[in-house]
């Protein structure tokens, strides 16, 4: 039995038992590594990514070397690029041979359509958000940040992503059924082209929505902080799964 795999937000490098979290993950990694058809990281895999020319941020290596053994192996390895780990300038690509994604995309798996995408920026009240979105990819901000050595870089980085996190109230995170923005994304995206299912990581929620033409699904994927939640697809059906339970 082949499964296609979907995971996201495991914010590695936090500070939140991070080595703790990157062990499951590897671990996790190597439990599907022989069911894998593909495998989707959905965005927010590091809590900050930058790639300077000869440096990239220190860690990850044993997340990394899972990878490049899938990758190596012929496995189709996805990464979405986040509100967090958006910086991404080429080493994923050639080093770890994954497909790196920065926008949504639509995919086709065992006859079923999918809508994924990491779903920051996406569906109604995120002005602020595309105003910062459309700073940090401006050509000249990247050059400005990647003139700063990058200790200072990295440490100004990780504190402003710990601020953001604690500036978030318990209501942010509550979910919001038809009301969340990327529900009423993906509807809309439903009156022009069908797709199966809608996956989406970013909202730090592990949830399924039967979408209003009662036929799509839609996948909140939770977390890698408090869930350890993924999505495994084995062309039947999308379900959410707890790592610990598998």
């Amino acid at each position: 039995m082949k499964y296609v795999y979907f995971v996201s937000d495991a914010h590695l490098g936090s500070g939140i038992n991070t080595l703790e979290r990157e062990l499951k993950l590897v671990k996790w990694l190597e439990s599907i590594k022989p069911s894998t058809e593909a495998l989707y990281l959905m965005g927010d895999i590091f809590d900050f990514w930058f790639e300077w020319s000869k440096v990239v941020p220190r860690g990850y290596t044993r997340l990394f070397g899972k990878l490049i053994e899938f990758t190596d192996a012929g496995i189709q390895v996805h990464f979405f690029t986040g509100n967090h780990d958006i910086w991404s300038f080429g080493f994923l690509e050639h080093e770890i041979g994954m497909q790196v994604h920065r926008n949504p995309i639509t995919a086709t798996h065992f006859g079923k359509k999918f809508y994924l995408a990491h779903g920051d920026g996406l569906g109604p009240g995120n002005r602020k958000f595309l105003f910062l979105k459309s700073l940090f990819t401006a050509r000249w901000a990247q050059w400005l940040f990647a003139r700063l050595h990058p200790n200072l870089a990295i440490k100004m980085a990780l504190d402003w992503s710990g601020a953001s996190r604690k500036s978030h109230t318990v209501y942010d995170m509550q979910f919001k059924g038809e009301q969340e923005p990327l529900v009423i994304h993906a509807n809309e995206v439903l009156k022009t082209e069908y797709f199966d299912y809608f996956v989406f990581g970013h909202r730090h929620v592990s949830e399924k929505v039967v979408l209003q033409n009662h036929q799509s699904e839609l996948i909140f994927l939770g977390d890698w902080i408090t869930f350890y939640t993924f999505s495994r697809f084995d062309g039947n059906k999308l379900e959410i799964v707890k790592f610990e339970d598998c």
